[in-house]
């Protein structure tokens, strides 16, 4: 028994209700497959044949709302995870998931190894404005 009387644990916040802790979204996962690619600035969008997220019965609410957010503005995983409130970890599985269900994909950013040299874009740049 706890010191209030009662038995068990309190799992529940008074002001905000039953609180779902961020494994039991993600069903205790903690990374996904697709996961490495899963930076905070990689834009998740969601696919054009991806109608009613909702009608899926294996998605969660989280899951649905990833989706609708997506539909309108590609978001970042950051973006997504701030919005959501959620921690980074369980932003990554859920679009983990999104993207096996090929609800979403995502768009990496270009690593700044492969970005042009500085320059060469100022010696096309000159070369434009020579002709």
């Amino acid at each position: 028994m706890s010191a209030d009387g009662q038995a068990g644990h309190h799992w529940f916040d008074d002001e905000a209700g039953p609180v779902v802790r961020p494994y039991a979204m993600t069903r205790g996962r903690t990374s996904h497959a697709v996961q490495h690619r899963l930076d905070l600035i990689a834009v998740v969008v969601t696919e054009p044949h991806a109608d009613d997220p909702d009608a899926d019965p294996a998605l969660s609410p989280e899951h649905v709302e990833i989706v609708e957010r997506c539909r309108d503005t590609p978001q970042t995983v950051a973006e997504l995870a701030a919005d959501l409130d959620l921690p980074v970890g369980v932003v990554r599985v859920l679009v983990g998931d999104l993207v096996d269900e090929e609800y979403v994909h995502v768009n990496r950013p270009v690593p700044p190894a492969e970005l042009p040299d500085e320059s060469i874009l100022r010696d096309v740049i000159n070369g434009l404005r020579a002709l």
